[in-house]
């Protein structure tokens, strides 16, 4: 029981530690970029240059295209920038 407890002790800070060092998308966010498209300007929300799976719209014209359609110029546009 006492190993237990001395194993617990060690870990949880351990875990904190590299929890804290995990990036979230917020932190590599860019600023927004608007992207002209067929239906309209889709604003996107880009990240670092090589995340473009996190790309995604922040606005985009609702009645004309879908969230995922709007989500694939998003995507689309990381690409292009990683060219």
């Amino acid at each position: 029981m006492n190993n237990s407890l001395t194993k617990t002790i060690l870990i949880v800070p351990l875990l904190v530690t590299l929890a804290g060092c995990i990036p979230t998308p917020e932190d590599l966010e860019t600023t927004p970029v608007q992207v002209q498209t067929p239906k309209g300007v889709v604003t996107c929300q880009l990240y670092r240059q090589d995340r473009v799976t996190w790309d995604r719209a922040i606005d985009f014209p609702a009645t004309k295209m879908s969230v995922p359609e709007a989500d694939s110029y998003c995507r689309q546009e990381g690409q292009r920038r990683l060219k």
